[in-house]
């Protein structure tokens, strides 16, 4: 039997689809979405819009009209995820909800960053506040699954993308830019899809044969949002300057066996890998350490395969154009063995989906 009233259930529903508004832009931080209830009247609402402003508790206290603090002592306030208990960029949110005497709190999900994961809901509780909490926390843990990975795994949830021909390849054979772009493999209306997905990343990863032969600029140009982090992994450091990459119109990462000082301008920096390592653990360590949630891995198919064979993966997303078959080319990656992923259609393209 469920445990939880049907009107909790109710006011953390609108909590999710609030926390949703902050997609793209909250980043290192999840998003929460907060509602304030009293006799059956939402008396305030809010979201954590970005990351570095008010928490999602702090705007729905501050959307209260003044004729209505007084309500707030016998309130309850609906959070999509648990209030925080430590000094970030901003104050506590479990301690602004003691001040203000809100009697009763429901929460979807516990956070799982050790910073807080429990501690927020056990300062409302000594100070006399009832707590309820598990309110869809599946969806909930669901809805900020990338900044959670970061917490429990350790390193940033990993989205490894890319489009093939009917006939399983990723483009034509290419040894040198001379020999033409590369191969159109996604749909106008796709492509939009998949800058979508760009935005909802913090960072986005080539190969050097990549960025050499496409000379791809990683940016958002088909959706709205912020530009991912820029990554391009150039073990012997070969990779031109004139590169859309090191435009500088956005902060990228070179991870290199061989950096060279003073070869790139202002934005781009140059990360020294040690060639004795393994490469995935060194470029994801660094990563996390830089409080990057997610990164979208978008090829070659050489670092694709390296990323599958580590077993480093969250989700893989593959378009499939089955118009197009080119006889011979670039061998897409296999999806791991036994992968049964979900099926949709993006304008006539198949988009296959594996998530774990």
């Amino acid at each position: 039997m469920d445990a939880f009233n049907s009107v909790d259930k109710q006011y953390i529903a609108r909590c999710l689809q609030l926390a949703r508004c902050g997609r793209g832009s909250t980043s290192p931080n999840p998003m929460v979405g907060a509602v304030i209830v009293c006799d059956g009247r939402i008396i305030g609402e809010g979201y954590h819009i970005r990351a570095g402003e008010p928490h999602a508790e702090v705007n729905a206290v501050a959307s209260v009209k003044d004729t209505d603090r007084g309500l707030l002592a016998r309130s309850t306030i609906y959070v999509s995820l648990e209030p925080c208990s430590h000094y970030g960029k901003t104050p506590p949110c479990c301690d602004l909800i003691i001040e203000r005497r809100i009697p009763r709190v429901v929460i979807a999900a516990t956070d799982l960053n050790a910073q807080v994961n429990g501690t927020g809901i056990e300062r409302m509780r000594k100070a006399g506040i009832e707590v309820v909490a598990g309110v869809f926390a599946d969806e909930a843990y669901k809805l900020n699954k990338k900044f959670f990975t970061l917490h429990t795994a350790g390193r940033p949830h990993i989205t490894l993308k890319w489009a093939q021909t009917a006939d399983g390849f990723i483009d034509r054979r290419r040894e040198a830019v001379s020999e033409g772009a590369p191969l159109a493999i996604s749909t106008p209306l796709s492509m939009v899809a998949m800058h979508r997905l760009r935005a909802g990343c913090d960072a986005i990863l080539v190969g050097a044969r990549t960025a050499l032969l496409d000379n791809p600029s990683l940016t958002l140009r088909h959706w709205g949002g912020r530009n991912p982090l820029r990554l391009v992994l150039d073990r012997g450091g070969v990779l031109p300057t004139t590169l859309r990459l090191f435009d500088s119109s956005a902060p990228t990462i070179v991870y290199t066996y061989r950096p060279v000082a003073g070869k790139f301008g202002e934005n781009i920096e140059q990360i020294k890998l040690d060639e004795e390592a393994d490469v995935l653990p060194q470029i994801l360590a660094h990563l996390s350490a830089l409080k990057i949630n997610s990164l979208l891995v978008e090829g070659g198919a050489q670092l694709l395969r390296l990323f599958l064979d580590a077993d480093l993966w969250d989700t893989v997303r593959v378009e499939r154009n089955n118009r197009l078959a080119i006889g011979e080319g670039v061998a897409a990656p296999s999806l791991p063995k036994g992968a049964q992923p979900s099926v949709t259609m993006c304008d006539n393209n198949e988009i296959f989906l594996l998530e774990r």
